[in-house]
Parts: C-alpha cells; structure tokens; sequence
C-alpha cells in the first residue's frame, strides 16, 4: 500500500512538465523520445517550431528561436497552459490539412494528447527552440529542463550535410532576446549575414551563442540537466538510466528495449537525408561521422569560433574524436 508520502511524490511528478531542448540537430528527438519510452510521459514535438501544427499548440510563432519571457508572454502563456492540460484544437488542425502526411499528423498528435489525459502522463516538450526561454520555462511553467548538448563540429557537420543554413536575422530581430542574451554577439552575427552561405559560420555562432547562455544559466543556479550526446552514444542504456533516475521516471524493462534498439551496432551508422528524424543508428559509428564529413581546415574554422565556449563542455582532444566520459 502507497505511503502518503510517495502519493504526494506521485503526484509531484505526474504534475511535473519535462522540456528537452539545445539547438537543432543535437538529439533532442532521440532524448525526448527515448524519455517517453516507458508511457509515463505524452511527446509533444517543437510547439515553438514556426511550422508547428495549430491543434497542438494556438499561438502563432513568428521566428526561429522565438524568445518567451514576462515581458512578452501574454499571447503565448494561455496556449501553452491550454497544451499542457492536453487540450487538443481539432478545428484549428482540421482547417491547417493540406495532405494525407497531415491528416496522419492529426491521429497521432490528437490521440498523444487523449492519452496523456487519460492516463495521467507528464507532458515532454521536445523543442530545441525553447532553449534561449529556458527560464520561462522553469519559472512560469514549473519545467523540468533536459538540455542536450552535440559537438559544434558534429553539429556544424550535420547541418551542412542537410544544407540547412540559418539566418541570423531570426535572432537580431528580437529586441529582447537581443537584451537579454545576445547583444555580445551582434557582430557575429552580422559577419554571418555577410556569408549567406557559410553555413559553418552560422552553425558555429549559433552554437556559441546557445550554450553559452545555458552555461550562464547553470552558473546562476537554474536547475538544468546538461546531456552530451556523445555520451548518450558511448553508453545509451547508463546514461539514460541516470536522466530517468534524475527524472523521476521509470526505467522500465520497455525503455530499456527502446534505448537499445535505437542506439545498436545493427542500426545504419549514418541517416539517409529524407530520415534525418529517425531515432534508430548506430550510436557509436555517428560519432565519427563530422570527421569523414569536414576537412582539417573546416573543422579548424569551427573550431576557432567556438573554443571559448566549447571549452566549457568538452576536453581539447575531442577535436580528435576522443571523448572521455563526463
């Protein structure tokens, strides 16, 4: 029979909203979705992604990175509430269809929500986006906060294998992103504007710019969880054991099957670019993919850019492709 006291802990926890964010392309999905592995948690993917689907979350989202604090929060804090007491906008999502991929959208997103009700799961907020609203977050939602950090040269690969550039104007179009966190940066970021095509430079700045003010906010106390993907790669099912642990979460008998089918040597070593969402590869192969990716004088202009902060998180021969454990 439940003590009174692990009821209120029960409770605590099903009350208990998680956001796993850090910049795209650092394994935010393969985090979250591990986290809901088990069924104690409902997966709600990027709600402040600018293409998120209306049932999921109301409020229009005007910019990559978009910025949420108090002084800003009166058109965005009643959606999110709305999200995480799973109330799914059905007539918004129907009214959004455009294609059959939509329509399956809506079954699995509307039945996500269902079930989360119904059952009691904590919300997961899967959004790498969210990660300059970090303290929004904590303070007006009750957030716990997983933050899942990549090597800059792993993620500066990725994004030029997927030519996925990133326009600056984004972030220096936000007075109060840019007051808060990113006015050091403003330089950088117009050097970025310059070289529209330089999508190492905008992986590296932006790289910068994110962890740097996660680190911040670690300094300052907020209660973070830092996950290194290439941790979560080396050993998948002890690293996840601890984020559940750390969590409160079960790490059940079906987390720890999901966890190994995802991360296991028979896994592809390297995504074919129509599945770069998959959560299935081979963990320990994709370490070494940005080297084969990048030339000496690539990974040295990424390098350069972001030694200060990438410092922070990661010894000097990781450059090499060694990463001791954490």
């Amino acid at each position: 029979m439940q003590s009174i006291q692990d009821k209120i802990e029960q409770m605590t926890r099903i009350q208990t909203p998680i956001l796993v964010t850090g910049v795209h392309r650092s394994g935010t999905t393969w985090v979250g979705k591990m986290l809901a592995a088990s069924g104690e948690v409902a997966y709600i993917s990027e709600p402040l992604n600018v293409w998120h689907r209306r049932g999921v979350f109301a409020a229009k989202i005007p910019h990559w990175y978009f910025y949420l604090c108090k002084d800003n929060e009166d058109d965005y804090l009643p959606a999110f509430r709305e999200m995480l007491n799973y109330k799914y906008r059905w007539g918004q999502e129907i009214l959004s269809l455009r294609s059959f991929h939509d329509l399956g959208r809506m079954a699995r997103d509307g039945s996500a929500f269902l079930l989360g009700k119904v059952f009691h799961r904590r919300p997961l907020l899967k959004d790498p986006f969210a990660v300059f609203s970090i303290p929004w977050f904590i303070e007006r939602l009750g957030c716990q906060v997983v933050v899942t950090v990549r090597h800059p040269a792993a993620f500066a690969s990725s994004l030029k294998r997927l030519n996925w550039p990133f326009d600056m104007q984004d972030l220096l179009i936000q007075p109060l992103l840019m007051r808060d966190w990113l006015e050091p940066y403003r330089e950088q970021m117009c050097a970025c504007l310059a070289k529209p095509q330089d999508i190492l430079q905008q992986a590296a700045v932006l790289w910068s710019m994110a962890y740097q003010t996660v680190w911040r906010l670690k300094e300052e106390g907020y209660p973070l969880w830092l996950v290194r993907h290439e941790d979560l790669s080396l050993d998948p099912l002890g690293e996840f054991r601890k984020l559940y642990k750390g969590l409160s979460l079960d790490f059940t008998g079906k987390a720890q099957r999901h966890i190994e089918e995802s991360s296991n040597a028979e896994n592809p070593k390297e995504l074919k670019k129509e599945k770069v969402h998959s959560v299935r590869l081979d963990s320990r192969s994709n370490l070494m993919n940005w080297r084969k990716r990048l030339s000496d004088e690539e990974i040295e202009q990424v390098k350069t850019l972001t030694a200060e902060v990438a410092a922070l998180y990661y010894p000097t021969e990781s450059w090499e492709g060694i990463y001791p454990t954490s």
